[in-house]
């Protein structure tokens, strides 16, 4: 028996509608059978190669004629079984052949989504969903999707996310932008030049193969040092050159928008009110041009760079949009270390400094390669000074603050009676900020 407005009740729920990944899925994840056999030749070469040696041409040919059909298959299950929906309050990932996996992502923990497109996507017209929430340490992804699919189904979860009713959601679309600045090519390409890292690392890679040869004669030696040398000197060069490519800052009620890279095309978005700490760092060659590179920290996203070169006067334009209410202190406005900090830190004590206006905390570091950091009092989660037995003994101390975003900005040598004022004075600017602070939502 029936009870009453039962049907009428089970009619009222909305049907959940569940949709695939784009056909192109398949041929990316075939690959992961072939990945799994590289890494165990990379892992043991040796033994890879006994094994090869010890193979037939018709051997060699049958595996090959099982493996490719095989890494098929997998690619076409693990595509077939992936299916998403989006519900009233949630996006629901579903996985699994054997082992079945649900991931349910609360839309107003979503704090970033993220768009990517690597080069062969590109060319296949497809792009990759990366989402950040809150709580995770891993971006939940959605790989691939077609490239009009990936900017529809963003806006609409951005448009749950604020709040907007689902049967509406759809018609709010992708909202405006407004570009605030790009970064000119060759304006990257000499900023990279002109940093030390960038010298230092390739100086490296040239200098420590020769003397280890001379002093080994081992060729083995030389390649397991020279290999991640010169690594690291493309990564700081060309990788960077590649990745931060035609970078462009947009403003939107979503916030601010981000678009960079040459061969992988990235779009992401830094989360309105999310923003932590804010830094904005001058390497030593690029003052004489007014040059900075502005960095963040992000509670729960791996977003950590807003603006890789630019002018100072623009680049405090563009922090005043993502730190409203927020102007960075002049130089003239830090107040540095007193001058017997030297005996505890030689030379480089000429470096710190501190401001503390109405709005943040700002602790400044480094004398080469200089750094401001930007802390909104109600991003403080805690305050502390900090003593060494060397530190007592000059009468100065370190005032610590850590954020959400499981940073800590340090004041360095400051005076042990100023620390100790700015302790107490600190931990009451960061309750009021916390309280009188607006609320972290998309599109506010």
């Amino acid at each position: 028996m029936t009870a009453p407005g039962a049907s009428e009740a089970s009619e009222a729920v909305p049907e959940v509608t569940e949709r695939r990944l784009h056909p192109v899925t398949p041929l990316r994840r075939a690959w992961a059978p072939v990945a799994v056999l590289i890494g165990w030749a990379v892992h043991d070469p040796d033994g890879a190669q006994r094994h090869l040696a010890r193979l037939t041409t018709t051997t060699l040919l049958i595996g090959l004629a099982v493996l490719v059909p095989a890494a098929a298959l997998y690619g076409f299950c693990s595509w077939w079984f992936t299916h998403f929906a989006v519900t009233e309050s949630e996006l629901r990932i579903r996985t699994g052949l054997v082992f079945r996996r649900t991931a349910h992502i609360r839309l107003e923990r979503i704090q970033a989504i993220d768009i990517t497109q690597p080069l062969l996507a590109r060319v296949a017209g497809v792009s990759k969903l990366k989402l950040d929430v809150i709580g995770t340490d891993k971006k939940d992804e959605l790989a691939f999707l077609g490239a009009d699919e990936a900017r529809t189904l963003r806006a609409e979860l951005l448009a749950r996310a604020a709040g907007f009713a689902p049967e509406t959601a759809h018609e709010v679309g992708e909202a405006p932008s407004r570009q605030l600045l790009r970064v000119p090519p060759r304006v990257l390409a000499l900023s990279l030049v002109l940093t030390g890292a960038t010298w230092m690392s390739l100086a490296a890679a040239l200098v420590v193969p020769p003397v280890l040869w001379l002093l080994t004669h081992s060729l083995w030696t030389v390649l397991a040092v020279a290999l991640p040398l010169l690594g690291a000197a493309g990564a700081s060069s060309v990788g960077r050159f590649v990745a931060e490519y035609d970078w462009t800052v947009g403003e939107s009620p979503d916030g601010l928008r981000i678009d960079h890279g040459l061969l992988d095309r990235a779009h992401e978005t830094v989360p309105p009110g999310r923003v932590q700490t804010v830094r904005l760092v001058e390497p030593l060659l690029w003052r004489r041009r007014g040059w900075v590179r502005v960095e963040l920290d992000v509670a729960g996203s791996s977003n950590s760079v807003l603006v890789p070169v630019a002018p100072r006067e623009i680049a405090e334009d563009v922090v005043a949009r993502v730190l409203p209410g927020v102007s960075v202190p002049e130089a003239a406005a830090l107040s540095p270390a007193p001058r017997r900090a030297r005996w505890c830190v030689p030379l480089w004590w000429r470096g710190y400094g501190l401001a503390v206006t109405d709005a943040v905390f700002a602790a400044r570091s480094g004398l080469l390669r200089r750094s401001l950091a930007l802390v909104p009092h109600a991003k403080v989660q805690s305050v502390r000074m900090t003593q060494g037995p060397w530190e007592r003994a000059r009468g100065v101390a370190d005032v610590c603050v850590d954020t959400g975003a499981n940073k800590t900005v340090r004041a360095r040598l400051r005076d042990a009676a100023e620390a100790r004022e700015l302790l107490a004075a600190q931990a009451e600017r960061s309750r009021t900020g916390r309280r009188d602070a607006r609320p972290d939502r998309w599109m506010a």
